[in-house]
């Protein structure tokens, strides 16, 4: 066969771009080295090794209509013109895009700990115009990611045109030629089918084949971005589940609320809830005095710490890692179990419950201020749908003296400005209070540049200045006539960047503070319970001694009788914390069990040790999930007649 044979150059092609993810991988790996400390040498191959078919299964996604047309017996394939459009379309265009995709997940994967899906397109077409204005920042300061993607571009092109001769013959003369060539290309159509399967077991590999070879917290070194994404395309988020029937259903989890009716009449008092951008509980002093030993670590949030001791507090989880995802949770006790979050998901028009809604149906002035730029992640929409009368963005503040230049207007003004909003409010009110400054870049005031002293992270200097704006919040609402008749809860929408190791896992990565904080109460209280953002919406009612039913998948917090959990779910798997434990049920439908307390990074599993805790955990889990996927899917977020 000649060196400059098209079957030998389109081999040599696929074998250039096959090395190319494979150290694409190794790199995610690199510049995530603190999510995967513990992952040595030996490890690491063997995970490389485990991830050759998920990188041939894309090498031949991407490049199947390139194979197609270099190797199709048709003359016209040797003409210059056509193979400069097929490798500059269907080889160079593809494959470009596909490290690409690869590179941004390694930043990515930080803020979210899992490979992106098809959902990111929706937020991106979303969010357009803020992706494009942040894109140079983002690039200025992941510039190591972005220089290492440009690398492989340019080795791409350069090894391509430097050592790949250009195609030419055999030309095809006699009808022999085109059967021998058909023959060959029947062969290699019938190779890149097996390569796109991973192989010849029955069902084509996904995403949750990664599961089968590896323990969960590994799976997104064994995939990579392109794969996620095409493999994520069309599917149906939601299916039903009959796990339980449905009396054992309602008596192991049912998402309903009847309040005691005889309960004393509802005595309606203002609310005011805060929703802090990234305030990681590793950023309390508070809540972690065992970290006062290391000599670099400080607590950032001073006074959110002095109003926690005179507030009803706890460590709570987020229910999952993105601000999107945090205020269904948040507002209407929606958690998102699924693919995709739910305001972006074919179900955000069911009918569903939320605190504006139910309060504003009982006389409650209701607002919803994010000094973020209007539109951002929806939040607009979503709260005429959850029943805010108004919402107060960077539009309606109208002064862009104060624009940070990427996300919204920086919070001490804000927070201003939504003191003064509360002051011509009617009471009673609901409102809610979303900050943006603690978001990436952590960009700061001009005149607070050097007020604040940098931690070991570069968002440790905007988490003081949030919390020096919260200060002076409550320092000027105190005067107000409203402020002892209001309810404040004080919570974050999800953690950040984290610095120490013993976080950098699945539990540390949801760790929030919550307090619930009443000028003049005298239960204030550090509470061991486990509880999660979609609590907040039935702990609120209960203080409120709300008397109607209602759908929530949270419960009260304060409710010593109650069943307390929190939920997740990541990277196709689904989490279930209660008390000191914490099962995971992986993409293939495995189940493990861990001792958060003594294993916080979730390394040894207990669950043949504890065979009595696994399965009643397991029946709880599946009765969420069920509740959740049928209501989700039969609209049935809010009361039924059955209920």
């Amino acid at each position: 066969m000649k060196a400059n044979n098209i079957y030998l150059i389109s081999l040599q092609k696929i074998i250039l771009v096959f090395l190319l993810y494979l150290l694409s991988r190794i790199l995610f790996f690199l510049f995530n080295m603190h999510i995967f400390n513990d992952i040595g040498t030996g490890e690491l191959t063997a995970i490389t090794i485990k991830g050759i078919p998920f990188d041939l299964s894309t090498l031949f996604m991407l490049n199947l209509p390139f194979i197609v047309f270099n190797t199709a017996p048709i003359p016209v394939r040797f003409r210059k013109s056509y193979q400069r459009i097929n490798n500059i379309l269907f080889y160079y265009f593809t494959n470009i895009i596909g490290l690409a995709a690869n590179f941004v997940d390694a930043v990515y994967f930080r803020f979210t700990l899992k490979r992106s899906t098809a959902d990111v397109f929706t937020y991106i077409a979303n969010e357009e115009n803020e992706v494009v204005s942040l894109l140079p920042q983002y690039i200025s300061h992941f510039w190591l990611e972005f220089l290492s993607w440009i690398m492989f571009a340019f080795l791409l092109v350069f090894l391509n045109q430097k050592f790949i001769r250009k195609a030419a013959g055999p030309q095809p003369k006699r009808v022999s030629d085109y059967l021998l060539q058909t023959f060959l290309f029947a062969g290699i159509i019938a190779i890149s089918i097996t390569g796109i399967r991973g192989g010849f077991q029955l069902k084509p590999i996904g995403i949750m084949s990664a599961a089968r070879q590896i323990e969960n917290r590994n799976i997104p070194l064994v995939l990579n971005t392109p794969f996620t994404l095409i493999k994520t395309i069309g599917q149906p988020v939601l299916k039903k589940v009959d796990y339980h029937e449905a009396d054992a259903l309602k008596e192991i989890y049912k998402p309903v609320h009847h309040p005691d009716s005889s309960q004393p009449s509802f005595q309606p008092g203002n609310v005011v809830l805060i929703v802090l951008e990234g305030f990681s509980a590793e950023h309390s002093g508070l809540l972690n005095p065992h970290y006062h030993k290391d000599s670099i670590y400080q607590g950032y949030t001073p006074f959110l710490d002095s109003l926690m001791l005179k507030s009803r507090y706890l460590k709570a989880y987020a229910n999952g890692k993105r601000s999107i995802e945090s205020i269904p949770a948040i507002l209407a006790a929606i958690p998102t179990l699924m693919s995709t979050d739910f305001l972006t998901s074919s179900y955000s028009r069911n009918n569903l419950n939320s605190l504006a809604g139910l309060l504003k149906e009982i006389g409650y002035q209701t607002s919803f201020f994010h000094g973020g730029n209007n539109g951002t992640m929806s939040f607009d929409l979503f709260s005429k749908m959850a029943g805010f009368e108004k919402y107060y963005g960077r539009d309606e503040f109208n002064n862009d003296e104060y624009y940070d230049g990427k996300w919204g207007i920086f919070d001490e003004p804000f927070f201003r400005y939504f003191k003064q909003k509360l002051d011509e409010t009617p009471e009673p009110f609901f409102t809610l209070l979303f900050s943006v400054s603690s978001h990436h870049p952590y960009t700061l005031p001009e005149k607070y540049k050097s007020s604040f002293k940098q931690g070991p992270l570069k968002i440790h200097k905007t988490i003081r200045y949030t919390d020096h704006a919260l200060k002076t919040f409550f320092s000027e609402a105190k005067s107000s006539a409203w402020y002892h008749n209001t309810l404040f809860v004080i919570t974050a929408d999800h953690t950040s960047q984290l610095y120490f190791q013993e976080n950098q896992g699945r539990i540390g990565n949801l760790e929030i503070p919550l307090l619930f904080f009443f000028p003049g109460d005298t239960v204030a209280k550090h509470y061991e319970t486990t509880a999660q953002q979609i609590d907040i919406m039935p702990t609120v009612l209960s203080i409120l001694d709300y008397n109607k039913p209602f759908v929530a998948f949270g419960n009260d917090i304060f409710d010593t009788a109650g069943q307390h959990f929190a939920i997740s779910y990541n990277n196709g798997s689904y989490q279930l914390i209660q008390g000191d434990y914490s099962l995971i049920r992986a993409i293939n439908g495995n189940y493990s069990l861990y001792n958060i307390r003594k294993d916080k990074l979730q390394k040894t599993n207990i669950a043949q040790h504890q065979p009595q805790r696994l399965k009643k955990m397991i029946s709880l889990l599946e009765a969420i999930i069920q509740q959740y996927n049928n209501r989700m899917i039969n609209n049935q977020l809010t009361l039924e007649e059955h209920d």
